[in-house]
């Protein structure tokens, strides 16, 4: 199998990965055969992945926009996966010129790519760790260099917790984080559940089989559950809703059924 420059010696090129996957289902062309492979396959069972992705980007870009409306200067995104077009660091520097952003992911793929598109970027860095252990990350010398933790800062967890089951402590991880922040800081969160999705949920378990297959189970939460990961914050309006349904840019009848699938939520911490 030819390996592409931009591929990491490290890595087992013939093990798929979610976030080269997440970057097939959204167009991108940091992913392999054995990637596409592993979508194609969750794809038969939801056609509408690549819609659902599109709707997850779409809603943390709506976010950011807003927190950067709230005075947030800081961005610290884990599980950010492959930065494409439109990326955090993008949006938030573009709506406030000199904004912070730490992106923060345990694939080498995707730590790798980070690093080439944020070269010269000196508001701009990526960190190699694991949402698993938050003390690991709040330590590096990229947060250390670029977040304040003394200010407001938007923690973003996007399409990253249905990754970390529950005996990972997913709920402590986040808990650990919203402690490190300051008063007034925001989380901004998305996350796969069967509810919402147009299809019925013996289809969809199809999908969270091909995942579990490539090793890296996609846990489906109820609203209930995720709702949870917002202990300690207000909810911001419109509160935890299907992602198109965040304070969305145009009519939520013009979107694709599939943007409804999951939630999405912003919350400030007192």
């Amino acid at each position: 199998m030819e390996r592409p420059a931009w591929a990491p010696r490290s890595i087992d090129i013939s093990v798929p990965s979610v976030s080269r996957i997440y970057d097939y289902y959204l167009g991108g062309s940091h992913n392999f055969e054995v990637d596409r492979e592993a979508a194609r396959k969750a794809m038969e069972f939801l056609p509408g992945l690549p819609k659902i992705m599109q709707a997850n980007r779409a809603v943390m870009r709506r976010a950011v926009r807003f927190a950067v409306d709230e005075g947030i200067t800081q961005f610290l995104d884990i599980g950010s996966g492959i930065p494409t077009f439109g990326n955090v660091h993008e949006v938030a520097q573009e709506a406030s010129p000199g904004a912070h952003v730490v992106y923060v992911d345990h694939d080498p793929v995707a730590v790798a790519h980070s690093q080439a598109v944020l070269a010269g970027n000196d508001a701009a860095d990526v960190v190699a760790a694991d949402l698993r252990k938050p003390q690991e990350i709040l330590a590096s010398p990229q947060v250390q260099r670029l977040i304040d933790l003394n200010r407001p800062v938007a923690l973003l967890l996007v399409a990253v917790l249905h990754f970390v089951e529950d005996a990972d402590d997913p709920y402590g991880a986040v808990a650990e984080l919203r402690d490190a922040l300051a008063p007034g800081s925001l989380l901004v969160l998305t996350h796969a559940s069967y509810e919402g999705i147009p299809l019925p949920p013996e289809r969809a378990e199809g999908t969270v089989a091909v995942y579990k297959d490539i090793r890296n189970p996609l846990i489906m939460r109820s609203r209930e559950e995720i709702a949870r990961f917002f202990e300690g914050y207000d909810m911001v309006e419109p509160g935890l809703v299907p992602m198109a349904a965040w304070r969305p840019d145009t009519a939520p009848e013009d979107e694709d059924p599939h943007a409804f699938s999951g939630f999405a939520g912003v919350g400030r911490t007192a």
